[in-house]
């Protein structure tokens, strides 16, 4: 009932701020008509401070609370565990997960020293909720080596979990690699990634205020913490030890990482407290040779015999090795799933000594096989077939990106790191002052002083881009409280302050207008502000559509303020003068809404480097079709290589590629010094 009563007071204040806006604008069009534009003007003002009165949540007290309440958060638990079943089981399907013939994975207790409780059973995949509702404190440790599948046991046990919830603890899975444990507390990572990916938990009339901060510290979530490993090897212990005081041995916890670094991390931290450790054993070789034939039609199925006749003849050799992994089992059936490829080139021991580079090959082909195949993108049902060389520099700078920040989950707000701080804020200041000092400078050359419009733009450019620059510093979102968090107190006193100011200088008509407009504009964030479908599964395209809503859905608003506003004062009575001020107060009204939202920096990233040849100029829809064709996957609102492995290889090629190109330039730049 209170989620729809939230959902219905943010629609109706989104659909009564737009109205009035173009209620303010119809009244000045015909105002030649006999129409007084001051009554006209009076009674929407009062109309929409009623319709503020009417929706304003701050005047029920019962739900001003400066904390959430044990009812908020079981209303939160709800919800999110809802979005995250939704989202999870997407992302299991994606993957093939749900199909047939999918391969159970298993496990066994490790050789190694590296757990306090006694060995634990051997296991499988398909039952692995089972064994970790049959675990005394719930807390398990998955190892193994590249490729082996602990990431994908993590989500399968993740949504095995969401599927039976009732209640109780959310299993929430995130990459570990975002987090750096020598700035920042685990508990403090996880609330951020958490409001990060959900942003309706900052609805504080819905969950009231911090739900995200007490869900952590009231250990209302289980955390399912993936790739202890990709933590740098120096803060790996440490990472460890944080992670053991963070959630004791009587709370729930999952955790994956490879082998050798977790027996390192153990060796100088000690084991984790309470948690069953197991490590993920190899395929059997007659379980790949079925999964490869089962991928393959008849004739496929038969070029592979002569591999599964060496897989027999070397049951520990290089190619058994390689293929004893669920990762390049599943990268060989991709790439030799058509008849241009023939799986019988593994069998070259020159092109492939070992199993690394059996598996370096099959990453390779991967993306050229996605790539540039009108087929493959059909059945896949990708925007375009993009093309194979430039798709693969692409993916290569972003790999590259991603390892010099030290991560593995691309985050679409996080592109402005690759451009810097210093860049991004200059490009983004210097287009925001020029459409914001244009428009008013546009605005001002057919006004009763066009002489002043070139002085005008530019000081009202300047003043946009210092704005600029100030906004391109992140910021961390907090819960607005008390009084702030009012309909009619806020938007009616800075209304009315401004109005009387513009009224007293200009007349009572633009003061109406300045006035009304900046109510309509402070109620319009408010509205804009907090989602409230915390059960909608996070996904990359739906945490920008609500920053691109915001952006168009303020910059109309403002457009109205602005605008009519000096249509007011610049060419009373004059038509084409209110068009001009509405057009210029677009320009305007876009520079300022877009200030403080992570799109309008994502823009400037984006551009800036695909001008630079380094990303499409089509970036998301590119990201979502590689994930269509089995490069990328998504991680809630981020995007994830498929694998590791994966990403290292292409930002192994990128690394190359620059180097190969600094080699060719050294014979001209030689050249051009012996000449000289």
């Amino acid at each position: 009932m209170m989620r729809r009563m939230s959902r219905f007071r943010q629609q109706a204040l989104l659909a009564g701020c737009v109205l009035t806006a173009l209620l303010t604008a119809a009244g000045l069009f015909v105002t030649e008509y006999g129409i007084n534009p001051h009554v006209w003007l009076i009674v929407l003002a009062l109309a929409f401070l009623g319709l503020l009165a009417l929706l304003d949540p701050w005047v029920r007290r019962r739900h001003n609370a400066a904390l959430s309440s044990d009812e908020h958060l079981d209303a939160a638990c709800r919800a999110l565990a809802i979005g995250l079943q939704a989202q999870w089981n997407e992302e299991v399907r994606s993957r093939g997960l749900t199909d047939p013939d999918v391969l159970d994975l298993h496990w066994t207790a490790p050789e190694l020293d590296v757990s306090d409780e006694p060995d634990a059973p051997p296991g499988r995949s398909d039952a692995v909720v089972g064994a970790f509702e049959r675990q005394i404190n719930h807390r398990m440790v998955l190892l193994g080596e590249a490729g082996t599948g602990k990431t994908t046991v993590a989500m399968l046990l993740t949504c095995g979990l969401l599927d039976r919830y009732d209640g109780g603890m959310v299993p929430v899975l995130l990459p570990l690699s975002t987090w750096n444990p020598a700035a920042e507390d685990i508990r403090t990572w996880l609330t951020r990634r958490l409001y990060e990916d959900h942003p309706a938990l900052r609805n504080t009339e819905l969950y009231g205020s911090y739900a995200g901060d007490l869900l952590v510290e009231q250990h209302r979530l289980l955390p399912v913490l993936d790739g202890l490993d990709d933590i740098p090897g120096h803060q790996r212990a440490d990472a460890l030890s944080r992670i053991a005081k963070a959630f004791p041995a009587s709370r729930p916890l999952v955790l994956t990482c490879r082998t050798t670094e977790y027996e390192q991390a153990v060796h100088l931290a000690g084991p984790l407290p309470g948690a069953d450790v197991v490590e993920m054993a190899p395929l059997d070789l007659e379980e790949v040779a079925a999964y490869l034939r089962a991928s393959a039609d008849t004739v496929g199925a038969a070029r592979w015999e002569p591999v599964f006749i060496q897989l027999r003849e070397e049951p520990d050799g290089r190619l058994a090795d390689a293929l004893s992994t669920p990762l390049t089992m599943w990268l060989a059936s991709i790439v030799y799933a058509d008849s241009e490829a023939e799986p019988t080139e593994l069998l070259d021991r020159g092109r492939f000594p070992d199993a690394r580079a059996i598996s370096d090959h099959l990453c390779d082909e991967l993306v050229s096989r996605a790539f540039g195949n009108r087929a493959f993108a059909h059945h896949a049902r990708t925007t375009q077939v993009w093309p194979r060389d430039r798709a693969r520099r692409w993916l290569e700078f972003l790999a590259h990106e991603m390892r010099d920040r030290g991560i593995r989950e691309l985050a679409w707000w996080e592109l402005r790191r690759s451009v810097g701080n210093t860049w991004l804020a200059i490009l983004g200041a210097l287009v925001l002052g020029a459409i914001g000092g244009f428009g008013v400078a546009w605005l001002m050359a057919y006004s009763i002083t066009p002489s002043l419009a070139p002085v005008t733009g530019l000081v009202a450019g300047i003043g946009v881009g210092a704005a600029a620059l100030t906004a391109s510093q992140e910021r961390k979102a907090k819960p607005r409280l008390g009084i702030w968090r009012s309909l009619l107190l806020v938007p009616g006193v800075l209304g009315l302050a401004a109005g009387l100011v513009f009224g007293a200088l200009y007349g009572l008509a633009a003061g109406l207008v300045v006035g009304l407009g900046l109510a309509v504009a402070v109620a319009l964030r408010f509205a804009l502000s907090s989602a409230t479908e915390l059960s909608q599964a996070s996904s990359p395209q739906w945490t920008m559509a609500r920053d691109r809503i915001a952006v168009w859905t303020g910059s109309l608003v403002l457009a109205v303020v602005f605008g009519s506003a000096a249509a007011l004062v610049f060419g009373p009575g004059q038509s084409g003068m209110v068009g001009l001020g509405l057009a210029s107060g677009l320009m305007l009204g876009f520079a300022l809404a877009v200030l403080h939202l992570r799109w309008w920096w994502f823009t400037v990233a984006r551009i800036w480097l695909a001008l630079r040849g380094k990303l499409p100029w089509e970036l998301m829809a590119f990201l979502e079709d590689s994930r269509k064709l089995g490069v990328l996957c998504r991680a809630g609102a981020c995007y994830q290589f498929r694998h590791g492995l994966v990403q290292d290889r292409l930002a192994e090629h990128e690394v190359t590629t620059r180097s190969a190109t600094q080699v060719l330039r050294l014979p001209f730049s030689a050249k051009a010094t012996s000449e000289r």
